[in-house]
């Protein structure tokens, strides 16, 4: 895994910040908020997550994004014309072991969010801003097909098809009060499985993952109130072309459904059902630098953010000395 790649799925944040805009008389608005380079649970977007990489590597990355959009509601609702735009800053650190004959690694992502939320209250204009870092990232994976192999046996290796397993946690380490209606923290536990597979072809590749977010309980949301949220589902797929070694183009899309949410025991609402699709261009920059390009935009769905995200990445790779 990560061989080719800026650190899988940890340039971002993944860092869901639960926002709610309050209890309205009819209902309690829930909105599921991300910026692009924390590419929290719906928005993730991640191609090359499972390609293969030598042991004993070292990914140090650092992402800037910027997501803007529109959050469609319930028009019986005295909300409107809500505009977030979210500026995210992520510095991550990947690195590669053998574990038996596999190769394995471990990942960790410190993300710092800023975001700017537009809306009109009952024809009212409102704005407000927030600051802070968002929940601590950590991530685990293991290929499962192939033997470990050291950077010189990597360099000479033929490509071949990589199946790999992960999990990642998200613990509740970002920026949180209760008495806010909106934070960047979600001050819950979240844990995630997930399987993927990339296939050379040639100079083309194809890869896909699946994997479900389980969410732990809120129970300090907003006055004490308890916030749950059922499991969502993930799905990515990803088709690309590599021009030279680490110079390449992928077109992506994903698919993710479920995630309803639920204050103090109401009936859930908002469960997904929703696509988005981008490109992402990765190119080298020199020895052990690389540099990626990522673009992406919502495709359909009913409920979630109509955000089209822009991130850059800078990676720095190099490999224990033995």
């Amino acid at each position: 895994m990560l061989g080719e790649v800026i650190v899988p799925e940890m340039t971002s944040v993944p860092h869901r910040a639960i926002l709610v805009f309050g209890v309205l008389p009819s209902a309690v608005v829930i909105l599921a908020f991300a910026g692009a380079a924390s590419r929290a649970m719906s928005q993730e977007l991640e191609p090359r997550s499972y390609s293969a990489s030598p042991i004993d590597s070292n990914f140090a990355v650092g992402t800037l994004s910027n997501s803007t959009g529109t959050v469609p509601l319930d028009p019986s609702l005295p909300l409107s014309d809500v505009r977030p735009a979210v500026n995210t800053a992520t510095l991550s650190y990947t690195h590669t072991f053998r574990l038996g004959d596999r190769t394995a690694n471990w990942a960790v992502s410190f993300p710092y969010l800023g975001g700017h939320v537009s809306a009109a209250v009952s024809d009212r204009p409102q704005a407000f801003s927030r600051y802070g870092f968002a929940d601590f990232r950590a991530r685990v994976g293991v290929n499962l097909l192939g033997r470990a192999l050291t950077p010189a046996e990597f360099a000479r290796r033929k490509p071949r098809t990589t199946l790999g397993i992960s999990a990642t946690v998200i613990a509740p380490t970002g920026t949180y009060e209760r008495t806010e209606l909106i934070n960047i923290g979600s001050n819950r536990w979240t844990f995630k499985p997930e399987i993927g597979v990339e296939q050379p072809l040639g100079k083309w590749f194809t890869d896909l993952s699946a994997g479900v977010w389980l969410f732990g309980e809120n129970s300090d949301y907003f006055g004490g109130q308890p916030l749950r949220q059922a499991p969502l589902d993930i799905f990515q797929f990803h088709a690309g072309y590599t021009f030279r070694q680490n110079q390449w183009l992928a077109v992506d899309a994903n698919y993710y459904s479920g995630g309803a949410t639920s204050v103090n025991g109401a009936t859930a609402i908002n469960s997904l059902a929703n696509s988005r699709y981008g490109l992402t261009f990765s190119q080298p920059m020199g020895s052990g630098l690389s540099a990626k390009l990522s673009w992406s935009r919502w495709l359909s769905g009913r409920f979630g953010q109509r955000f089209s995200t822009v991130a850059a990445a800078l990676q720095y790779l190099w490999f224990d000395r033995r």
